[in-house]
């Protein structure tokens, strides 16, 4: 399931409304066929890897990271009618879809079959890898990364805007990684007009995963770019799962104070600036122990000099 997990993240932020699933199928110890969600949604994960694996998912094990799909759809058969048609001794689902069409249906339906069905295996962390869909089906709008790359004092920029660079190559790369993994990315009407940004990916091999270019604001903005007058208008953003805001300390403290951020992203790189522009403006926290309690760190790791913190926001 781990595996199926990690195939999973290769579809995130490039299956428009659709969920990012991974599928693994397994016989006699040996990976028969893997599959992920495709870009566009389709094919999806199980259709993926069961046509890899072809007669030999007969009796096989399936572990897929969410409930198979049950739900009919003009672009292709119901997955739970694929992997029934498969005849797997096991299907192990990670979590149930949130989806009512499908919600239990889909286990419902291979368990008629008298295929044996299993749910619950990783399932906290089958859930983190797709959170981009479950927090549009369950709150109405993207999973939102809030990234701010800072000195160890807290700034985003000198006092007279300058920014580049504060973190090294090594962030950087990784910054643009996150971008590869988002469908959408946001900056404030103010760091447009200063810094004319393309927010384009600048890896080798991910330039075609550019996400959409939103603007918070009013600005002098490019066709392709999407423009947004406050936070709470993301949930009008039509087949986007996964959100990364970047740029303008006042945008940052807008979705904080409208409580609108899930993820942090914090690049810290090993320098002073002092006097210099504060990565977070005023976020309306009435007490500091309002303060507390509301960010678990997921991860923190060493990227050259400088160190990258990753937090969710607490349950």
């Amino acid at each position: 399931m781990a595996m199926a997990i990690a195939l999973s993240e290769r579809g995130r932020g490039r299956t428009g409304g659709n969920p990012n699933v991974g599928c693994i199928i397994v016989k006699g110890g040996i990976i028969v066929g893997r599959g992920w969600t495709q870009p566009g949604g389709r094919p999806h994960a199980e259709a993926m890897a069961l046509a890899q694996a072809g007669k030999a998912a007969k009796g096989a094990d399936i572990y897929v990271t969410m409930e198979p799909c049950a739900h009919k759809s003009e672009r292709g058969p119901t997955c739970a009618d694929l992997v029934k048609d498969a005849a797997p001794a096991r299907v192990i689902v990670a979590t149930l879809d949130i989806d009512e069409r499908t919600r239990r249906h889909g286990i419902d339906r291979l368990g008629d079959a008298g295929v044996s069905v299993s749910v619950g295996l990783l399932e906290q962390q089958a859930h983190r890898a797709m959170a981009g869909f479950f927090t549009r089906m369950e709150k109405g709008r993207p999973h939102v990364t809030l990234k701010l790359a800072m000195s160890l004092d807290g700034c985003i920029a000198m006092a007279d805007g300058t920014s580049k660079w504060i973190t090294g190559d090594r962030a950087r790369a990784h910054a643009h990684l996150e971008r590869a993994r988002c469908d959408a990315i946001l900056v404030g009407a103010g760091t447009v007009a200063a810094d004319n940004p393309s927010l384009d990916v600048r890896l080798t091999g991910l330039e075609k995963r550019s996400p959409i270019p939103i603007v918070l604001g009013k600005a002098e903005i490019q066709d392709h770019w999407q423009e947004i007058a406050e936070p709470e208008a993301i949930a009008g953003l039509d087949n986007i799962n996964w959100l990364l805001i970047e740029g303008g300390s006042a945008t940052a403290a807008s979705f904080l104070k409208a409580n609108l951020v899930d993820r942090l992203l914090l690049y810290r790189a090993p320098i002073l600036i002092g006097g210099g522009l504060q990565g977070i403006g005023d976020i309306g926290l009435g007490s500091l122990d309002a303060a507390h309690g509301q960010w678990t760190r997921l991860d923190r790791r060493d990227l050259g000099q400088d160190m990258l913190e990753i937090y969710e926001r607490a349950a």
